[in-house]
């Protein structure tokens, strides 16, 4: 167990926006064949075949070059979150391992985002979940350890404050932080924030309770005890995240 040196006071003020939170698989279109080759397959008295779109598995499917190119060669774990839409708090997490040189989809599930959306510009408290591939270095939460890979802190101080809503108190039983805004290497409460409160911080994988967060990840518990226990430093696992507009670009 990895505890944190410093005292950690007002989580409220550094977690999702500091505000009370209120808080599926992607797939392209079916390719197909004209009328015109049923046609000359009827007159020939042959079967009318369609093609099956090609699907390039060195690659995370429904994200374009711009973020493909952020995932880093090393890594062989990628959570994809794919966002219903740039103002829905609706998406699906998707955990793929590679294996070789291809991709292999290991498990999916429902999950929620920042309940304004996403955005490629995120700002302290605008209620949108950011657009990126960040890595997954530190985990933590009120619970004990699982059996995470990551390094994991245990800590009363990460419990919701009581005056949220009681649906929220058990938002942050077990949490991984994204590294957007933070110091790897550090606990996931660790208020540091290299590019200025400004630009938000705090966000974080963690507990679902129904509805979008202030700009975190949720998803249910048992996915979340899935992802601790997979999510492996030695794999270098980085999340991709959007809506899925953003993500083909």
């Amino acid at each position: 167990m990895r505890t944190n040196g410093a005292v950690r006071t007002g989580l409220a003020a550094m977690v999702c926006g500091a505000v009370a939170v209120t808080l599926s698989a992607c797939g392209g279109p079916e390719g197909g064949s004209g009328s015109g080759a049923k046609g000359r397959a009827g007159a020939r008295g042959g079967v009318a075949r369609t093609s099956a779109p090609t699907v390039d598995l060195t690659r995370i499917p429904d994200v374009g070059d711009r973020l493909q190119r952020r995932i880093p060669s090393t890594s062989r774990q990628v959570l994809a979150v794919y966002g219903e839409g740039k103002d829905s708090a609706d998406s699906t997490a998707v955990l793929y391992t590679k294996s070789g040189a291809t991709w292999e989809k290991t498990r999916s599930w429902t999950a929620h985002n920042g309940k304004k959306g996403w955005t490629a510009d995120h700002h302290e408290g605008d209620k949108r979940s950011p657009v990126g591939v960040f890595t997954l270095s530190d985990a933590g939460g009120v619970l004990d350890d699982p059996g995470a890979r990551l390094p994991y802190t245990q800590s009363e101080t990460f419990q919701a404050p009581h005056e949220w809503a009681k649906s929220h108190w058990h938002d942050f039983d077990y949490v991984i932080a994204i590294d957007y805004n933070r110091l790897k290497g550090n606990p996931p409460d660790d208020p540091t924030r290299p590019l200025g409160d400004e630009k938000g911080g705090g966000i974080w994988l963690h507990l679902d309770h129904g509805s979008g967060t202030s700009a975190c990840v949720s998803m249910s518990k048992s996915a979340m005890e899935y992802l601790l226990r997979a999510l492996d430093p030695e794999q270098h696992p980085v999340v991709v995240m959007g809506d899925k507009e953003d993500l083909k670009v």
